[in-house]
């Protein structure tokens, strides 16, 4: 398994943008497609978007297509999702998280991080 811990969340304005961050530990990130979650008090996890290992494929969710991007640096042993054009049904606490495969699905990710929070205000 790899260890995840999220960074970046934060309080913005409608229409702004945050950057979050996911950091890996051990030597075998590459290995895994990451993806990031998301999920609002009293709603289901939602998927957000996803990475194949070598960076060749990613999947987004329609709610965010266009808005969000999902990058990720091997060599640090990180993951990025980039979100502009922050809406307040954007607020909730975000996971990153890690597969064998792409997937938007949450039951095919083996480790997660703690999360994050992201708020957005009208």
């Amino acid at each position: 398994q790899v260890q995840l811990v999220e960074s970046g969340g934060g309080l913005v304005q409608a229409g702004g943008s945050l950057r979050l961050s996911c950091a890996a530990s051990g030597r075998t990130f590459s290995n895994y497609a990451m993806g990031w979650f998301r999920q609002a008090p009293g709603k289901e996890r939602e998927f957000v978007a996803a990475i194949s290992w070598n960076s060749y494929s990613t999947y987004y969710a329609d709610s965010v297509k266009g808005r969000f991007t999902i990058s990720r640096d091997n060599a640090k042993n990180t993951v990025y999702l980039q979100m502009n054009s922050l809406k307040p049904e954007d607020t909730a606490v975000y996971y990153c998280a890690a597969a064998l495969t792409l997937s938007r699905w949450a039951y095919e990710y083996l480790s997660w991080g703690q999360g994050t929070q992201v708020t957005v205000s009208s």
